[in-house]
């Protein structure tokens, strides 16, 4: 017996063809996302093959340790790896607490709130601020109180704050609500309060998406510019406290290197894109880590 009339309709012509004409739309369709994929990657390796063909005679010893005080047309970028280093941790002291809490509020606590949806709402906005704003914002703060010649490694981790705190909580709050309603069911179930069921039983469920996306902010900010040009200023010894002086950093330093090369052009051209090359190279550890530490302890949910 044949198929009915109608399934062997349905069968042949959806979309309004025979089967060699699905097959053929099939095969454009997956050639031309193939395509649109190499294009997109195209000025991917473009730029990484230039970052590094021009960063790698500029890397050394005396890059990696030390600092241009004192040297005339030398020295390193140990001052601004410091500086990186030092700016990139105390923003993230700042933005993940207030981040993941405001996340665990918003999905925890909020419910329909007026409170949730004007919360939601800025966080839209903030993460859409340019950068720039954030770093005249923490200029303008510290101005007002402590004058407007100051400069401090601490304004440009509160200017990086600003970027960095709502990609905290859209990241914290997807993986929170990821966390299965019925976990905390239980937990309810046996009596325990809400604060300790989030903090025994939800936030150890989504450690690992909550370190991923704490990972993937730090990212996001460690190679900011503008918001350190106008807040952390340009000195060329090591400073390690960010609440005393001026603090370089390795985007400012690059940026500094090509705008001001000085007698030695190549050489100041050389350490900017060395520069940009252990910027892209932190860039890509810190998301490598990200994916190995969501692989290593996240936790199986069924």
């Amino acid at each position: 017996m044949g198929a009915p009339a109608e399934t062997t309709a349905l069968l042949a012509t959806p979309f309004g063809g025979p089967l060699w004409r699905r097959k053929a739309v099939n095969w454009a369709m997956t050639a031309l996302i193939v395509a649109a994929f190499a294009v997109a990657l195209i000025p991917l390796f473009s730029l990484l093959f230039e970052v590094v063909k021009r960063g790698v005679p500029g890397l050394s010893w005396e890059f990696f340790t030390t600092s241009p005080r004192g040297v005339i047309g030398g020295g390193g970028a140990a001052h601004a790896i410091v500086g990186t280093v030092v700016i990139t941790a105390v923003t993230a002291a700042i933005s993940v607490p207030i981040g993941i809490m405001a996340a665990i509020y918003l999905t925890e606590y909020g419910g329909r709130g007026r409170l949730r949806r004007a919360l939601t709402f800025f966080v839209d906005v903030m993460t859409g601020i340019p950068s720039i704003v954030a770093g005249l914002f923490a200029f303008a703060l510290f101005a007002l109180f402590l004058g407007p010649g100051i400069r401090l490694g601490l304004m440009g981790s509160v200017a990086l704050s600003v970027l960095m705190i709502p990609i905290v909580i859209r990241t914290s709050e997807e993986v929170l609500k990821i966390v299965p309603n019925n976990l905390r069911e239980a937990s309810y179930a046996l009596g325990t309060s809400k604060w300790r069921t989030i903090v025994k039983v939800v936030l150890p469920t989504a450690f690992a998406g909550l370190l991923t996306g704490v990972m993937i902010a730090v990212a996001r900010i460690v190679g900011e510019t503008a918001p350190l040009l106008v807040t952390t200023g340009v000195v060329d010894s090591i400073n390690s406290n960010p609440f005393e002086g001026r603090m370089q950093n390795l985007a400012v330093y690059a940026y500094s290197e090509y705008r001001t090369p000085g007698v030695m052009k190549q050489a100041s051209y050389d350490r900017a894109w060395a520069a940009a090359l252990t910027l892209i190279a932190i860039v890509m550890i810190l998301n490598l880590a990200a994916r190995f530490v969501y692989r290593r302890y996240r936790t199986e949910i069924r």
